[in-house]
């Protein structure tokens, strides 16, 4: 199996979830009306939705050398220096879950800007109905480009009038291994929130080195938060990383929801659990607040 088609271990996550009964779900036809994803399984009726009431929402263009990036920001209306927190997808694409998330975290002030980093393979992802599809567009992904691309966003966000001094960044599956990625990258960043990202790699020349072996190099203090039920990411291997940051000395806290199952916060999926991603989206505003992104 090549790195392309490997699946990683939030793949596995997703995947490995007990069957549900199709009550309570959209339909198909629903679903993509309504701007949902059809690759992590059917989308449940009884989603979150946020709108953009005292809000400035939209899609954007976000110039990367000689490209530009599609996103999606929401932002406070009227706020010129609202803090800049960037949201990392999961391997889906930008579809409706991840722009509410943006919005969400626009109601509790801040800029919020998720880009769409995979748009290079000119393949929609949110269009895309079987994970197997998704796997050599997402692993396909150099951490190098992924880097440059948020390093980009903020720039963006920074040139529209967000507070660059004040930068977050919140992901999702793929997206918390973003997160990680990032905080040992960026200087500028404050804070970091991983919801069930993956922590150890397989062998993939584009990700030279997993969030674990980047332990030592974090930047910014990260919150890990992950299910005790994640098929795909152990247990042991969240107290590892959390071992290894603490032998280097750097900022981190992790919350293991003991019954959650990876993707807990994906309101739209059969995963989600109300009590651990409330609780979490709790936490992970605290911890903003803690370290200077949100006021």
């Amino acid at each position: 199996m090549s790195f392309e088609t490997t699946m990683t271990s939030d793949v596995v996550g997703l995947t490995k979830v007990a069957p549900l009964s199709r009550r309570g779900f959209m339909s198909a036809t629903a679903a993509v009306a309504a701007g949902y994803t059809l690759a992590a399984g059917p989308v449940r009726a009884d989603i979150i939705t946020t709108d953009t009431s005292g809000l400035q929402a939209g899609d954007a263009r976000i110039k990367v050398g000689s490209e530009e990036m599609p996103a999606y920001f929401a932002r406070p209306a009227g706020n010129a220096k609202a803090p800049v927190i960037i949201v990392a997808m999961e391997i889906f694409g930008l579809h409706e879950y991840i722009r509410d998330v943006t919005r969400r975290l626009a109601k509790l002030g801040a800029f919020a800007v998720a880009p769409d980093y995979y748009f290079r393979k000119g393949i929609d992802l949110t269009k895309v109905t079987d994970i197997k599809e998704l796997l050599p567009v997402v692993n396909a992904k150099p951490d190098a480009e992924l880097l440059s691309d948020l390093d980009a966003t903020v720039a963006w966000a920074g040139s529209k009038g967000g507070d660059t001094t004040k930068l977050g960044i919140i992901g999702f599956c793929r997206g918390g291994r973003t997160v990680w990625e990032y905080a040992a990258h960026s200087g500028a960043l404050k804070a970091g929130v991983a919801f069930y990202g993956t922590l150890v790699d397989p062998a993939n020349p584009l990700w030279p080195k997993s969030p674990l072996q980047l332990a030592p190099e974090m930047k910014a203090p990260v919150l890990g938060l992950y299910g005790g039920a994640d098929t795909g990411i152990p247990v042991a291997q969240v107290e590892q990383m959390k071992a290894a940051l603490e032998q280097s000395k750097k900022t981190a806290d992790f919350k293991i929801y003991p019954e959650a199952p990876h993707g807990f916060h994906a309101d739209y999926r059969g995963s989600y659990r109300k009590d651990a991603a409330e609780d979490a989206w709790k936490q992970a505003e605290a911890w903003f607040r803690k370290h200077g992104v949100l006021s």
